[in-house]
């Protein structure tokens, strides 16, 4: 079994994949102050919900943005599987041509969800991440990652909105029933979530303009991609693994 780990700046996710099959994932606040031996339980308790023991794992690959995180875990993955993680970084068989001016600063987790949506669904495609930012990245028909775009994440935006004024609350990101907001909590949605939309489509618009309409598959992923994926007709696929299926690429094409 692998051991995929997406390390983010908000959460760290982790997939058990079997074969092919994903068997679990999970979830896990991104702390930089959490030791190795810490990770190592969560991780081992992890798998024993879903019947594995640390022997059942035959290897562990990491995608990180977080360095202050990565030494920890990468301990806890030595002290608790006996193992050394293979890491998504340079030097890391990907398969994918990386053209942009300046390759080595391409996000490993964007690299990683590129990987898992070329191979999955074929190019070109533009894979738009709703993370902690939101990106999106175009890789052409041949593979070769050449543009993109990052913004900031919808919750970022919201909690700088209730953050930065007096009288304005928190409120739960969602769809309201309607966008003739009434009071005060369902205006904040609707003007969140509509404006988030709006920005979304336009830029799916723009890559097309200026890619002289090319008919590309516009695959989402990350937390919040489900909440807008099914409200607009300009997302094809919504897959919430895509990231574990890139890393899971990227591991066989580098099994030690």
């Amino acid at each position: 079994m692998l051991v995929a780990v997406d390390i983010g700046n908000t959460n760290i996710e982790l997939g058990f994949l079997d074969g092919n099959r994903i068997s679990g994932t999970y979830r896990i606040t991104t702390k930089a102050d959490h030791t190795a031996d810490e990770y190592g339980l969560l991780l081992t308790e992890f798998l024993g919900m879903r019947g594995f023991r640390a022997d059942d794992v035959d290897d562990v690959i990491i995608c990180s943005v977080v360095p202050k995180v990565m030494h920890s875990f990468r301990a806890s993955i030595i002290k608790f599987l006996d193992l050394e993680p293979m890491v998504v970084g340079p030097g890391i068989k990907t398969g994918m041509n990386v053209r942009i001016d300046d390759p080595k600063s391409l996000g490993a987790d964007i690299l990683a969800d590129c990987v898992g949506a070329y191979h999955v669904y074929g190019g070109p495609v533009l894979v738009a991440d709703f993370g902690t930012a939101t990106t999106f990245t175009h890789v052409s028909g041949q593979g070769v990652i050449d543009a993109g775009v990052i913004t900031t994440g919808i919750r970022s935006g919201a909690a700088a909105l209730w953050s930065g004024t007096a009288q304005l609350p928190e409120v739960e990101i969602t769809r309201p029933q309607t966008i003739l907001g009434t009071n005060t909590k369902v205006c904040m949605q609707a003007g969140l979530y509509y404006t988030f939309l709006g920005g979304v489509e336009r830029t799916i618009k723009q890559f097309r303009r200026e890619l002289d309409g090319e008919e590309f598959k516009v695959i989402a992923t990350g937390g919040l991609g489900r909440v807008f994926s099914d409200d607009t007709d300009l997302i094809d696929v919504y897959d919430p693994d895509l990231i574990f299926k890139g890393m899971a690429y990227i591991h066989r094409r580098n099994l030690r």
